[in-house]
């Protein structure tokens, strides 16, 4: 049976259920810092694409666009208020993406590992799988709540916890490669790659080891895709072949 989408007839929806891990940078577009009102909408359209297939959305979205605790300018400070001045970040941006998801119609609800009740509910297991059962879409922020550990980590910990069918890591770039396709013309792209690959390709850094492996002990599958390609995320889940996925 084949669905018709934005890309004609299209393969059957592939997984139910995704966590969707996008980068603080994707919400500042060109600017390196802040939040640029056009990248988020490009991200709720995106996002709204993906939700007209009857999809389980779960978002953990970072905050690099504002502040990472291991960035250069926060050397010198305590390592963990670095990172929790990072998870503030995460925060900031989930509420953003928030109002743009809202605004096109669709039931949202953010969730933070550090509570601040004005704003976000905490994040409760169950009450995170009901409302993703119920079809709202679930933003994971302030990470894990702990420091030393990524948004990454974070995304793969809470994909697990929900029990997503598939980690989906919106990149810059259109899968993963032997070496930095921004500066080798010769790099060589990878369909597909096994977690241990992933983990000792250290020239490429696909997520952090932790992230990778914990996903590799609990099976879950990775797919790294360009995220600035229209229609990505839905082509990704309607089981296209599109940029790496990494499994066993």
């Amino acid at each position: 049976m084949l669905i018709a989408g934005f890309w004609g007839a299209m393969p059957e929806l592939k997984y139910k259920r995704i966590m969707l891990k996008l980068g603080g940078e994707s919400l500042c577009g060109k600017g390196q810092v802040g939040i640029d009102p056009n990248s988020v909408a490009y991200l709720a359209d995106e996002i709204q694409a993906v939700k007209a297939h009857h999809v389980e959305v779960g978002i953990v979205i970072g905050g690099g666009n504002f502040w990472r605790g291991n960035d250069p300018y926060a050397q010198g400070m305590d390592r963990a208020s670095a990172d929790y001045m990072g998870m503030l970040a995460t925060v900031i941006n989930s509420l953003a993406l928030q109002d743009a998801l809202e605004k096109r119609g669709m039931y949202t609800r953010v969730q933070t590992a550090i509570e601040m009740r004005a704003v976000a509910e905490p994040y409760i297991r169950r009450r995170a799988i009901r409302h993703l059962e119920k079809g709202r879409i679930v933003i994971f922020a302030a990470g894990t709540g702990n420091p030393y550990f990524t948004t990454d980590t974070a995304a793969a910990l809470r994909a697990k916890e929900v029990d997503a069918d598939v980690l989906i890591k919106a990149t810059k770039v259109d899968g993963v490669y032997d070496k930095d396709p921004m500066k080798y013309r010769d790099a060589k792209k990878f369909e597909r790659l096994s977690y241990n690959d992933a983990i000792v390709m250290e020239q490429v850094q696909v997520m952090d080891n932790t992230a990778l492996s914990l996903c590799m002990d609990n099976d879950l599958p990775i797919i790294v895709f360009d995220l600035s390609k229209p229609r990505s995320v839905e082509r990704a889940v309607l089981g296209e072949p599109i940029g790496t996925i990494i499994t066993k």
